[in-house]
């Protein structure tokens, strides 16, 4: 059974040698692989798992960022510095392909530091497959299939989150409530591919109008909130006429003859989850009443 010392690396114009691992380690392979494969199976997300990888990894290799791209996106270490120079590693189960593994080091990787790696990502592929299965399903439960919003049964948590919130720790918020005008009309006149397209020209509106803090949400045909983490009629007023502003720009809008009506009130500590819906609801019915392309507060 091999044991792995320091691994080192000569360092071109120097003459010395440098360890790859910050700390002088020894590792039974076969035993510290099944330490990883353990440890990796007690999360399913991707961050988690990838962090904990990154905690091993460094007992042989040290560098300064870890990365893993895939069609889920890019996902990286906390503390990862991606300044150095990046070694790419294809990830696959068979013949699925998961990603690639980025690790950003100041040193070369030899051979034998590269034989070592791999055999860590036998044992990391199957953990991470699971947490990404998990991360797809989750996304198919709380993401809505056209516009990649939250959808009606992530508001649903998210507003009892934060009402309780509200209760507990004086955090009060906001409730906007929006559809489009004559939406129904382009869905009639120009076929269902051109009604999709609409929605998400104004799905990307409401993400350009809002702050980091704020959350939108599709529930389904035209019909889109956001929960503003502000108390205050001002600034619902501002983020409404921001909307309405981008939507008489947008030429697909404009093309169409769209427009967005929308209904707004505040949370209070007494609301549940009706109450403050059926208040932001009868402001849109008010905008609808008022000849839409408005906003109104109850």
């Amino acid at each position: 059974m091999e044991n792995v010392h320091i691994l080192t690396q000569r360092v071109t114009g120097r003459g010395d040698f440098l360890p790859f691992s910050a700390e002088p380690t020894r590792l039974d392979e076969p035993t510290a692989t099944h330490e990883l494969v353990t440890e990796l199976q007690t999360s399913l997300i991707i961050e988690d798992i990838l962090a904990m990888y990154a905690k091993f990894a460094k007992k042989l290799l040290n560098f300064s960022g870890l990365q893993f791209q895939s069609t889920l996106g890019t996902t990286q270490t906390s503390d990862s510095s991606t300044t150095s120079t990046p070694y790419f590693y294809d990830l696959s189960i068979g013949k699925e392909h998961l990603g690639q593994l980025i690790y950003f080091s100041q040193y070369p990787l030899n051979a034998v530091i590269e034989r070592k790696l791999r055999a860590l990502h036998a044992a990391l592929v199957y953990p991470l497959r699971n947490a990404m299965m998990y991360s797809r399903v989750l996304k198919l439960a709380t993401k809505d299939a056209l516009t990649g919003l939250n959808n009606r049964s992530q508001f649903n948590d998210i507003l009892l989150q934060k009402l309780e919130n509200c209760r507990r720790y004086q955090r009060p918020f906001s409730l906007m409530l929006l559809d489009l005008d004559n939406f129904k009309q382009v869905n009639d006149n120009f076929g269902h591919k051109i009604g999709d397209d609409t929605l998400i020209e104004f799905s990307k509106i409401l993400c350009s109008s809002i702050r980091g803090t704020d959350s939108v949400f599709r529930f389904g045909g035209d019909e889109f909130a956001i929960l503003i983490e502000d108390p205050e009629f001002t600034t619902n007023k501002v983020i409404a006429e921001r909307i309405m502003r981008l939507v008489r720009h947008s030429s697909m809008m404009l093309q169409y003859k769209v427009t967005t009506s929308i209904g707004f009130t505040l949370a209070s500590s007494k609301d549940c989850e009706n109450e403050i819906f059926a208040r932001a609801d009868k402001g849109l019915y008010k905008a609808k009443a008022s000849g839409r392309n408005c906003a109104k507060a109850y």
